[in-house]
């Protein structure tokens, strides 16, 4: 792979506009900046008739007023309310009575009486339901959902806030219509309900470990600065005390041209692109950006030590504070980053700590931002371990790359680990355009991000050991997470919020003119999979090609056609051969080998199948394959590692026992499935400790002697089956015969957890009929209009109306295979004294369909749009035929998907949801703090059961 020199070239396009390319940038990426200041991005992707698009502020959590945080984000939220055309039935009523909500928020945020306050709000209230009659709900989403659109959502940080969307090509002038009517004002409307979504999603915060612990980390790195000292969600007291004022303010200073941008990549036109986007958003006038002073942080000249408790496996995290993106310190700190953990490959954490078992888990990062950034090691001690004793082993491996103790071709081998990621990222439309608006929020030149890598491939070892040398000292910080009770934890009370109306069945004239506007459709496009797939056979093993249209990538899958559910240990053969080296080489220098060649190796056990990858440059694969193969034939036993590799698996089981995420997921299965399940089918204690590791060594060696088939994605299928033939053996082992699970029916039961958080989540469960495909259809549009999305019907009724979750859905999932039932899911995550009102308001929701005709047709179109404008590209062409054989279909059947939609009444919908989810009975898994819980309304759910971890894990 060899280096290239990117440079800027001015061009004129034949409507006059001026736009900046890059020499030899493969994407042909198009810059333009606009009279107003709007940078433009453009590129063409052709993968699909659609277009990635971003909205990019210069803008995030650092720019909020101190007595004000969290603005910058709770501000993006209110970007989805629409404006004084779009989501209002009559401006001129609710503009009055929004005005008088702003005023009383500002008496509000000023008084100190806790009573007087309470009577404020209560007025607040009071004033929001009255204007709540003129506000249609999630309008922005109605209109953004009507075009087809995928994806839609933003995100807050630091120094960014970024508005997203995935569109038809065909609908970019609606886009363009909808966007700048929303980026030309800010309306607060339905201002107190989403204040309270914010908060369920601050207490969703306080209840993620990894969250408390990066907020210690970032206070202690940047004392002064805003990195540190100002959450992206901000502190309670300020989003109880909002501003609606500041936040105007904030939107009129930042939210102008010269500090946004527009990034499009896909199917698109540059000329007739550019010109569009200047005839909406070349009208917003050009603004002076307020004067900030730079905060310098003084040098860390000492060891800082902080400690954060919570119920989860203890760790220790260090980090040192670094100069920005784009610098040579933060570019020599990612080098350093890779030799120690380069994606779990051949770093010296990697091998040295993870591959030895030494601890359960230690890993290397860094994170670059506009203004600083830092370096950072998480190490996880094992049971008998102390957390200095962790912090020591991690902080060895950096003493051995101060000391220049690594290989010479490890630092070439990382440069081209990076060129092949970054290859993998700009191929797609999303990776293209993300890095565009990355390098954009931090205030980069598209060149200087290409010409990126040659800077990297400049360093020398002693460039690496003179900066490690110097950088890195004790004056770092360190964060203890020990277990124990989280005494930080915030609870508050439901401020009492009267649902407001949500007025479904309204439309805006703003929303009316977009419906109204007719596009050219785009007509579907359904693959014919037998002509996109080329095959052979090479003895009795069948190959199949698809060809690679994009670079010099290539991809080998061998697939067997049984997993877990025929060997219930075959998943852990596969991950303690990642521990096992052969007579020629050891474990490590395995993943020193596959490094050397840019080769990745992944093993991947389902229930009924086993998929072995390598992915890599198309030139290496081949010796790939032959390392591989070698490996898998020559593995050497090796009972002391198995040991020490059991030993992990059951501190790794006692670590999972005490994350929350992890526990619902156990909970929610086991509501699901009950006591028999391939969930807690787990191999016991007693029985890994006993078993001899040839048991699993031997079926490795015989593994290729099973029946698989062979999928091979590069570029030249010739000059694989010349070589491919060598490494095959006829099958001489049938596949076993696979274990069956019970999938009992759900009856009404509840099962809970008590574990010490703010919020309680919820997840009911109900298991359906049979898989039906021609069912496929109904099930697309009943989620799109009823239950996922910000436009669907439960979305608007428990978030928008009332303001109970933060997170809410309901789910029909079809199952992947024939023979075997579909499942719905509902899932509320929302504080507990709101429990009792949310269970009440899904419980309504599911009694009877609501029957909204306006949002029945736009779930419907946006659900042939999407259909419509989806191409099957790349390994997703072959590996779809896997899952539709499943479903004993061999042909595209979104065809017939899209012809059921074309058709679909709401009354076939309604009759769907009448025979095949109202009569469900539901099981329900609760997890939270028991004594917070209001068992009024857990009983009414059924029959009431507090399980162990035991219960749900199975061991």
């Amino acid at each position: 792979m060899t280096d290239t020199k990117y440079t800027s070239t001015f061009h004129t396009d034949k409507n006059n506009y001026e736009y900046i390319t890059i020499s030899n940038d493969k994407n042909n990426v198009r810059i333009y900046t606009l009279k107003n200041g709007l940078k433009v991005f453009l590129a063409q992707n052709f993968d699909a008739p659609r277009i990635q698009t971003y909205i990019p502020v210069r803008t995030g959590s650092n720019n909020d007023p101190s007595d004000n945080t969290g603005l910058a984000h709770y501000l993006e939220h209110m970007m989805f309310k629409g404006t004084s055309k779009l989501g209002t039935q009559n401006w001129e009523k609710e503009k009055v009575l929004l005005d008088q909500i702003s005023e009383l928020f500002e008496q509000h945020k000023a008084e100190l009486n806790p009573d007087k306050k309470k009577e404020i709000y209560k007025k607040i209230d009071e004033i929001s339901q009255e204007a709540s009659q003129y506000a249609i709900a999630n309008e922005y989403d109605k209109a953004i959902s009507s075009l087809g659109a995928t994806g839609t959502n933003a995100h807050t940080w630091f120094d960014e806030t970024v508005y997203k969307n995935n569109i038809p090509n065909n609908e970019l002038e609606k886009w363009l219509k909808i966007e700048k009517e929303r980026f030309s004002e800010m309306v607060l409307r339905l201002f107190h309900t989403e204040l309270e979504s914010v908060y369920e999603e601050f207490n969703r915060a306080q209840d993620n470990d990894s969250r408390l612990v990066q907020y210690e980390l970032m206070d202690a790195l940047f004392p002064t600065h805003p990195n540190g000292q100002q959450t992206t969600l901000g502190k309670a007291e300020h989003l109880k005390n909002p501003s609606m004022k500041a936040i105007h303010k904030y939107f009129d200073e930042y939210y102008v041209p010269n500090n946004y941008a527009m990034v499009l990549v896909g199917d698109l036109d540059f000329e007739e692109t550019i010109k569009l986007i200047d005839q909406y958003f070349g009208t917003i006038p050009y603004k002076e950006l307020p004067k900030k002073t730079p905060i310098v942080e003084k040098p860390i000249t000492e060891i800082v030590k902080r400690v954060v408790k919570s119920p989860t496996t203890p760790r220790v995290q260090i980090a040192w504070r670094t100069e920005s993106y784009g610098s040579r310190e933060a570019m020599l700190a990612d080098v350093v980053v890779n030799i120690l953990s380069n994606r779990g490959e051949a770093g010296l954490l990697d091998l040295n700590i993870n591959q030895t078992q030494k601890l359960l888990w230690g890993q290397a990062f860094s994170v670059g931002l506009k203004q600083y950034g830092y370096f950072s090691i998480v190490a996880v001690p094992k049971e008998n371990q102390t957390l200095d004793e962790a912090r020591d082993l991690v902080l060895e491996q950096l003493e051995l790359v101060k000391k220049g103790d690594f290989p010479d071709w490890m630092l070439p081998a990382i440069i081209n680990d990076f060129k092949i990621q970054r290859m993998k990222t700009l191929e797609t439309a999303d990776g293209l355009a993300t890095n565009l608006y990355d390098t954009y929020i931090k205030g980069r030149s598209w060149e200087q991000e290409l010409n990126e890598m040659d800077i990297y491939a400049q360093f020398t070892k002693q460039d690496v050991v003179n900066f490690a040398n110097d950088f890195f000292k004790d004056n770092y910080v360190i964060i203890h997470k020990e277990k124990g009770i989280n005494d930080k934890l915030l609870r508050v009370e439901n401020p009492g919020i009267t649902p407001i109306k949500i007025n479904r069945d309204a439309q805006s004239e703003f929303l009316k003119e977009i419906l109204a506007e007719k596009t050219e459709d785009i007509q579907p496009e359904f693959i014919d999979y037998q002509k996109e797939i080329e095959t052979d056979t090479i003895k009795d093993k069948r190959l199949s090609f698809v060809k690679n249209k994009y670079n010099d990538l290539a991809q080998v899958h061998f697939i067997f056609p049984f997993g877990s559910d025929n060997d219930r240990e075959l998943g852990l053969s596969t991950q303690l051969l990642q521990y096992l080296g052969t007579e020629k080489f050891s474990p490590e220098d395995l993943k020193k080998e596959f490094f050397k060649i840019g080769v990745t190796n992944d093993f991947k056990t389902t229930q009924d199948q086993l998929l072995i990858s390598l992915n890599g440059l198309e030139e290496n694969i081949e010796k790939g394959i032959e390392l591989l193969q070698h490996w898998l034939s020559d593995v050497k036993p090796d009972q002391k590692i198995y040991n020490q590799f059991v030993e992990t698996i059951l501190e790794n089981r006692v670590a999972i026992k005490k994350d929350k995420n992890r526990i619902m997921t156990a909970l929610s299965t086991y509501a699901k499935l009950g006591d028999f399940s391939r969930f807690k089918d787990v191999i016991s204690k007693e029985q890994l400790q006993n078993t001899n590791v040839e048991e699993f060594t031997v079926r490795m060696k015989n593994l290729f002697k099973f029946p698989y088939q062979i999928f091979f994605y590069g570029k030249d299928f010739n000059n694989f089956k010349n070589y491919i033939g060598q490494y095959i053996d006829n099958t001489s082992f049938a596949v076993p015969e696979p274990k069956l699970y019970p999938e009992p029916e759900t009856s009404g039961k509840v099962y809970f957890i008590d574990y010490d958080m703010v919020q309680v989540e919820m997840m009911k469960v109900a298991k359906g009929h049979d898989v039906d495909t021609r069912n496929f259809g109904k099930i697309n549009v009943f989620n799109e209009y009823f239950g996922k999305g910000l436009s669907s019907i439960v979305f608007q009724e428990i978030r928008e109306s009332k303001s109970l979750a933060y997170s809410a859905y309901v789910s029909y999932a079809a199952n992947a295979e024939l023979g075997h039932p579909d499942y719905v899911t509902t899932y509320i995550g929302t504080q507990p004294d709101k429990l009792q009102i949310a269970v009440d308001t899904m419980t309504d929701l599911m009694n009877e369909l609501p029957e909204v005709p306006i949002q029945f047709e736009n779930a419907k179109n946006a659900a042939l749009k999407q259909i419509a404008s989806t191409r099957i590209t790349r390994t997703n062409i072959f590996f779809n035929t896997l899952k539709l054989k499943k479903l004993g279909i061999s042909y595209d059947f979104r065809k017939d998907m899209y012809e059921q939609i074309q058709s679909l009444s709401f009354e076939e919908v309604k009759n769907f949801y009448q025979t095949e989810i109202k009569p469900l009975h539901f099981n329900t898994a609760i997890i939270g703090k028991k004594e917070n819980l209001n068992m009024d309304a857990v009983n009414k759910m059924g029959t009431f059961t507090e399980v162990s971890l035991e219960e749900i894990f199975g061991y």
